[in-house]
């Protein structure tokens, strides 16, 4: 059977996205371990599915390359969101998007997309990392082959821990201690592992080691953790730019206590494939 899809990427942070919303996808793990691959499938960091929601406008559900299933994506969402006003499902300027992190709201901003990316979770055992306390935890030491990183830990949906160093992250080993911290014991469910330098009280710069996905060009979900620790730290205004490899992204944390995320979402091509 052939099955429908579009490439899409955010600053770099690349995409499948297929609509399930009248057929569903049958084993969409197995579709994203297969077709995520770069040399013998479609290739993408994530697989995204445009689903039918009974609480909110649409859902979309999230796999990894590896195949394993996670609760949000910023640079995903926003694809996701250009994938619907481009293809008229939806004309609403704001759309109410259910995930595994709940209710996600993209919103047109000139040519880019701008996310409700919610409340930061500071709590320990809501991120989840194996601490007792109310949070926030920062600067907490965690040993990776034999060296100590200060990391603060923030939850956007998915769980992030960010580490700001003093060395140049754009030559910094991220492929060496990133899955070490990911599968920390600290972590039950894993972790997203972001790696920052401060250039500014403006602006940041960030390498990102995904969980289920390694060394990706950009996370969203990622710069605006990145964001938030250096507001909780003291290091950074309430509105910054953090850098990626892929392109820029712009995180607020309002005065409403929610973050927001604004940055670009562009498609690459459409397909079919046998599935």
């Amino acid at each position: 059977m052939k099955t429908p899809f579009t490439k899409m990427h955010g600053i770099g942070n690349d995409f499948i996205v297929i609509d399930c919303r009248t057929r569903p996808l049958q084993d969409p793990k197995a579709f994203a371990i297969t077709h995520c691959d770069r040399r013998f499938g479609i290739g993408a960091d994530q697989l995204l599915l445009l689903c039918p929601s009974t609480v909110g406008d649409f859902k979309m559900l999230i796999f990894n390359a590896d195949g394993s299933e996670v609760e949000m994506c910023g640079n995903g969402i926003r694809c996701f969101a250009k994938y619907i006003w481009d293809r008229k499902i939806s004309d609403k300027a704001v759309l109410d998007v259910e995930t595994l992190a709940g209710i996600i709201r993209p919103e047109r901003a000139g040519g880019m997309v701008k996310v409700d990316m919610g409340e930061p979770i500071f709590e320990p055992a809501r991120i989840p990392v194996n601490l007792q306390g109310a949070g926030p935890v920062i600067d907490y030491p965690v040993e990776a082959m034999g060296r100590i990183f200060n990391a603060t830990f923030v939850s956007m949906g998915n769980p992030h821990a960010v580490i700001f160093l003093d060395e140049d992250v754009t030559e910094f080993p991220v492929e060496l201690y990133g899955p070490m911290i990911e599968n920390h014991v600290l972590f039950p469910k894993r972790i997203n592992v972001e790696f920052v330098n401060r250039k500014s009280d403006s602006e940041l710069v960030m390498r990102v080691w995904e969980r289920g996905s390694g060394i990706t060009l950009a996370c969203g979900t990622g710069a605006t953790a990145t964001g938030i620790a250096a507001m909780v730290k003291k290091l950074s205004r309430r509105q910054v730019t953090v850098h990626l490899l892929g392109g820029d992204l712009i995180i607020e944390w309002s005065d409403n206590g929610r973050a927001y995320m604004t940055g670009p979402a562009e498609e690459v091509f459409e397909g079919t494939i046998a599935w």
